[in-house]
């Protein structure tokens, strides 16, 4: 396997369209594998008798997203310091960078570890789970939580691998992860014996999702970190003392931190959005969640584009290309706007299709098509929204990136839902997250706009 050199620019060069979409259908495959694993918990587990499992899942994913937020805004933090770095040409800080957030990485991932497994139970009941649905959410996050530095470092590691223009490769390794997933979720989910031999693997029920998934992550783990070693040279800890160490944990966590503080408000949305939702029963949690991984099709190609968006304004800011950045802006919110508005139209119209696909339960079926009806009509606002941070973070302002997010969850989504609460109104919440979509992607684009436009 031929080496690359980490400190080749790999965005800074070349058409911005064309660069952005050689990209993103490198990362298609990864970003469909990506959706993979939750559209096959959610199928599967879809399949097992009563709603109580696939409400169990609609309690887990505020926790899911929690944790995910912690780790992506930290990775990101990485991510950005080491694409300045690249971007700039000085290729031994950006190992030094690489080194020291794999050793703080780990050190995140073992006390979420400890601290998950502590405090699982008090913050599933406070999301309003109960009885069975309780029970089975407990089940499904301890293993979860057990295998988290698999999901830590496999995420790390795919979003350096395009960091330094390997795209390819990171697809391939979510692609490796997926593939592993599927088989592993019919066989522990619902059990099965082992041909010739006496030998049973037991249903675990929803429990052998989440063991699932921690295990196809580690083999994905493996695969990436190997890939950064011997293809790029980026895992160099020779000579690694305590103060360089120290001071590059300082230069990652001063976009880390508001990166992590933004991100964490998604997952406090979600939680809040959870508790009102479990007002109107386990139906609705179950319908709500069935949809949440529904309209993750829809952002696959946008997030397949926007996984280039980071490190290409990033190494762009750092080689000081600021017309590059403002040329990329164009593109990308032209994009989600004309893209996911013709997804919006097509979920519209496939609503009862995809609900009868996800759900035999009649009740929750009606409300998925009610909800596939709705809340697709902000899709494209809220991949701009997701773009704006990019750009605030790639360009230096992750504090503007942390208030931004802040506006859409607790001054538009979180106000809104709870209205819909307060009337009794299911359908208003579908509403409340349209609105908040689209007031807050109509301000976002009126940012970049001012942001680019100033750095040119």
């Amino acid at each position: 396997m031929p080496e690359t050199a980490p400190q080749a620019a790999t965005y800074t060069q070349g058409p911005i369209g064309r660069t952005m979409i050689r990209t993103g259908f490198a990362m298609l495959a990864g970003s469909l594998a990506i959706h993979g694993y939750h559209l096959a918990d959610a199928w599967f587990i879809g399949r097992l008798p009563g709603a109580e499992p696939l409400a169990a899942m609609g309690y887990t994913q505020p926790l899911v997203m929690l944790v995910g937020c912690l780790l992506r805004g930290f990775t990101g933090g990485l991510m950005i310091t080491t694409a300045h770095a690249i971007g700039a040409g000085d290729a031994p800080r950006a190992r030094r960078l690489v080194a020291a957030g794999i050793v703080l990485n780990v050190i995140l991932g073992i006390a979420l570890m400890f601290l998950g497994i502590r405090a699982g139970r008090p913050v599933l009941h406070l999301f309003g789970a109960t009885g069975e649905a309780l029970s089975l959410a407990l089940g499904y996050m301890d293993i979860w939580y057990a295998g988290i530095l698999t999901a830590a470092l496999s995420m790390m590691g795919n979003d350096l691998l395009i960091t330094v223009g390997d795209a390819r490769m990171a697809s391939a390794a979510m692609i490796l992860g997926m593939a592993l997933n599927i088989p592993l979720d019919a066989l522990l989910i619902f059990g099965a014996a082992i041909p010739g031999t006496p030998w049973t693997v037991p249903a675990m029920g929803i429990r052998g999702a989440a063991l699932a998934t921690v295990l196809a992550q580690g083999v994905g783990m493996v695969f990436v970190l190997w890939l950064l070693h011997r293809r790029h040279r980026m895992l160099a800890f020779r000579g690694l003392t305590l103060r360089p160490l120290l001071s590059a944990w300082r230069t990652i966590s001063r976009y880390a931190i508001p990166s992590i503080l933004g991100m964490m408000l998604m997952p406090a949305g979600q939680a809040v959005l959870t508790r009102v939702t479990a007002a109107f029963g386990d139906i609705a949690v179950a319908a709500t969640a069935a949809i949440g991984r529904l309209e993750g099709i829809a952002f696959v190609f946008p997030m397949a584009l926007g996984i280039s968006l980071s490190p290409m304004v990033s190494q762009n800011y750092g080689a000081r290309r600021y017309d590059r950045i403002h040329q990329c802006r164009r593109f990308a919110m032209r994009f989600a706007l004309l893209f996911l508005g013709t997804m919006s139209v097509l979920y519209a119209f496939a609503a009862p299709v995809l609900a009868r696909a996800f759900s035999s339960d009649p009740e929750v079926e009606r409300l998925m098509v009610l909800g596939l009806r709705i809340i697709p009509w902000g899709f494209a606002f809220i991949e701009i929204h997701r773009y704006t941070g990019m750009f605030f973070t790639g360009c230096a302002k992750p504090a503007a990136a942390a208030w931004f997010n802040a506006f859409r969850i607790v001054g538009l989504l979180i106000p809104f839902s709870l209205l819909a609460m307060a009337f009794r109104w299911l359908p208003g919440l579908f509403l409340a997250r349209v609105a908040a979509d689209l007031l807050a992607g109509a301000t976002g684009w009126y940012l970049t706009h001012r942001l680019t436009r100033s750095l040119a």
